[in-house]
């Protein structure tokens, strides 16, 4: 077995004159649709947040969510995570890792028992720890096992989208909203009580995504975001493949969204499982896309700034949310509502990201106590 040695420079974060822009600009860009998607969670009290009758504009809202937000952004991150996870290992034992990761589990629970259910921090670090003891000090010759999970992945997508064509009838059913208590809840004190069951529960559901942070663990042994140059023909291939394959894996089910075509409730569940089983590659093409980008012009700077500091800017876009869209504050609803809110909180994050001269508040906490 081969075994790729990890350069070690000197021990702690990473500073910002050696982090890769392609990085950052994915995490501030896509920022931007994790706003979209859980405003509308919040703005409708449930899952997808999509208007179960959309009329007149209100359809392409639902289209355009459905087929390029919607489990189409928490991927990237997942991607970014386990990059990161190899910038971090050059530079630092295990013990450091695994006490980050530690403290990321710390973070979503609080961030879920205060904010929002769907944290995804937890889930991150409980996938961290996994991948630190198992995945990312391994030979280069294990890690080509993820390239074929990934291959088996897209049999499964088209024998998904084989059966569901073939066992489509129509019908009249629609997009239903799965409720969450802790959106609906009229009191704060009774939304932090909801949070405390829903959260553990959505964590489960989510830890499957090891296979994608395997993927950025495998992307960031080769330093492919690094030096895009020496990777471009794959970057574009990944781009191309994979925002193809989310896009047509999508197309069904948010035609669906739109109120454009109806079936029974078994090819909409169908529909569903395609649309979410594809959304990872959506993930992997959007990480591809913005590493093809070597340059950014300056108004896009911003943005970059926003992607250093992105966990100071997720969980201010939570604290946005209980305020505009929880029952017992402002109590705003409606797609369009949740669209102008989420892009201007992320507009203020980006421009507050800009003006930081160092690390955000979240940042220096995760860092003072991982690094001691």
């Amino acid at each position: 077995m081969t075994t790729t040695v990890l350069e070690t420079p000197p021990p702690g974060p990473v500073r910002n004159s050696e982090r890769a822009l392609a990085p950052d600009l994915a995490r501030g860009a896509m920022l931007l649709f994790i706003a979209l998607a859980n405003a509308a969670n919040f703005a409708f009290a449930g899952q997808p947040g999509l208007d179960p009758a959309p009329h007149g504009p209100q359809r392409i809202a639902n289209f355009l969510m459905a087929t390029f937000v919607d489990s189409r952004a928490y991927p990237v991150f997942a991607v970014m995570f386990g990059y990161g996870l190899v910038q971090l290992a050059r530079r630092n034992p295990s013990r450091v890792l695994l006490r980050r990761n530690a403290l990321l589990i710390a973070f979503g629970a609080v961030h879920a028992t205060l904010l929002y259910f769907g944290d995804f921090l937890g889930a991150y670090g409980i996938v961290g720890i996994v991948a630190t003891l198992l995945l990312v000090r391994r030979g280069d010759r294990f890690h080509h096992v993820v390239l074929w999970l990934w291959g088996y992945q897209t049999a499964y997508a088209g024998f998904l989208a084989v059966t569901g064509a073939i066992g489509w009838r129509g019908g009249t059913a629609g997009i239903v909203n799965s409720p969450n208590p802790s959106l609906a809840a009229h009191s704060y004190a009774r939304s932090i009580l909801d949070r405390l069951t829903e959260w553990p529960l959505h964590t489960a559901t989510v830890l499957g995504f090891v296979v994608i942070v395997w993927l950025g663990i495998w992307a960031g042994r080769r330093r492919v975001l690094e030096d895009p140059a020496a990777h471009r023909r794959l970057l574009v291939h990944a781009a191309a493949w994979s925002l193809g394959l989310s896009t047509l894996g999508a197309l069904p089910y948010a035609l669906m969204c739109a109120g454009l075509i109806h079936a029974d409730p078994g090819t909409v569940e169908a529909m569903a499982r395609l649309h979410a089983v594809t959304g990872e590659y959506g993930g992997v093409g959007y990480v591809a896309l913005f590493g093809l980008v070597s340059s950014v012009p300056r108004f896009l700077a911003p943005v970059v700034a926003l992607g250093r500091r992105s966990l100071s800017g997720y969980l201010f876009q939570s604290i946005c949310w209980v305020a505009l869209f929880s029952p017992w504050a402002l109590h705003l609803t409606g797609t369009w509502t949740a669209v102008l809110a989420a892009v201007a909180v992320w507009v203020v994050s980006a421009l507050a990201a800009h003006a930081m001269r160092g690390r955000g508040p979240a940042e220096t906490l995760l860092r003072t106590f991982a690094y001691r």
